[in-house]
């Protein structure tokens, strides 16, 4: 197959790597110095677990054409940047299209494709359970088996299913659908939201983190929040046992996110101010359309816009 990866931070590395093991023709749009180092270096992806490096070689374009025809595009960006892809995608032939992350607008960007696309478009949603960053032309990438990306469409089952079980049978990647997935990628970034507050507060001092309890009391708090807020607007909380313990077990949660601060590994997660901000903003409509209260949300959105 003839597959796109849009994108070459962490999880669109890690995602044409595994294309690639797949026997795929994977191309990697990347710009600037990001796409000299894929096309001197290939695509170098330390694999922070499993303790070993991979190189791949990879087609690199710069940007996408009209023209330019792909059997399947993955959108690997940050909610900040959907909104100057999206025309683009919508010029383009190329039909069937997944959008990879943090996402607050689902239906809104659906609907420019669908209006605006210069061919029918099929649109799905997903998100891939990879961490990590990227530093000296590599990407260190933190992940748990081989990797899954949760996925779904808006209205009813993914159409091209069958195009994506193509893509990665030959591979032991996971694809989990799910029915619901504008709701399970709201319920994600009421936990996204919160936790890079706090830690961007403390530009991602680990430490400092884990001592200004604090904070971290409001962290937990202020997730509970967002799931009433969700709740409220008729949205399911997704995974129900995740949003239970939440909210059920605030203590207990602090201290499981206490000793994960603790580890190595939290100082490899990337986050951007400029995403978490695009993510923050898009929410407070909906708490505002809730009329439920959030103090320690409030409180923790002052700290950091303070801070910033």
């Amino acid at each position: 197959m003839n597959i796109l990866v849009y994108g070459a931070g962490v999880q669109g590395s890690y995602l044409a790597h595994v294309l690639v093991k797949g026997g795929h023709d994977v191309t990697v749009l990347a710009r600037g110095k990001r796409a000299e180092e894929l096309e001197k270096e290939g695509l170098v992806i330390r694999h922070y677990l499993q303790r070993k490096t991979t190189v791949d070689r990879v087609r690199v374009i710069r940007r996408l054409e009209a023209g330019d025809a792909y059997d399947l595009i993955f959108v690997m960006m940050k909610y900040s940047d959907f909104g100057a892809v999206l025309p683009i995608l919508a010029e383009n032939v190329s039909r069937h299209i997944v959008l990879v992350g943090n996402n607050m607008n689902t239906y809104a960007m659906q609907d420019h494709l669908s209006k605006h696309g210069k061919s029918p478009k099929q649109v799905a949603f997903g998100f891939q359970a990879t961490a990590g960053t990227r530093t000296d032309g590599r990407v260190i990438c933190i992940r748990g088996g081989h990797g899954e990306m949760v996925i779904g469409g808006l209205d009813g089952p993914v159409p091209f299913r069958s195009l994506l079980e193509q893509a990665f049978m030959p591979t032991k990647y996971k694809l989990s659908y799910h029915d619901q997935i504008d709701a399970w990628l709201k319920n994600h970034m009421v936990l996204v939201v919160p936790m890079n507050m706090v830690i961007l507060f403390h530009s991602f001092q680990m430490k400092q983190v884990v001592r200004d309890d604090r904070r971290m009391r409001q962290l937990v708090a202020a997730m509970g929040e967002g799931f009433r807020v969700l709740e409220s607007l008729g949205y399911p909380l997704t995974p129900a046992k995740q949003a239970s313990w939440i909210t059920g077990y605030p203590n207990l949660i602090r201290w499981a996110l206490k000793i994960f601060f603790m580890l190595p590994v939290s100082g490899l997660i990337d986050g951007t101010a400029v995403e978490l901000t695009a993510l923050n903003k898009d929410f407070a409509k909906w708490r505002a359309r809730s009329n439920v209260p959030t103090p320690n949300w409030n409180a923790l959105e002052t700290d950091w816009l303070i801070q910033s």
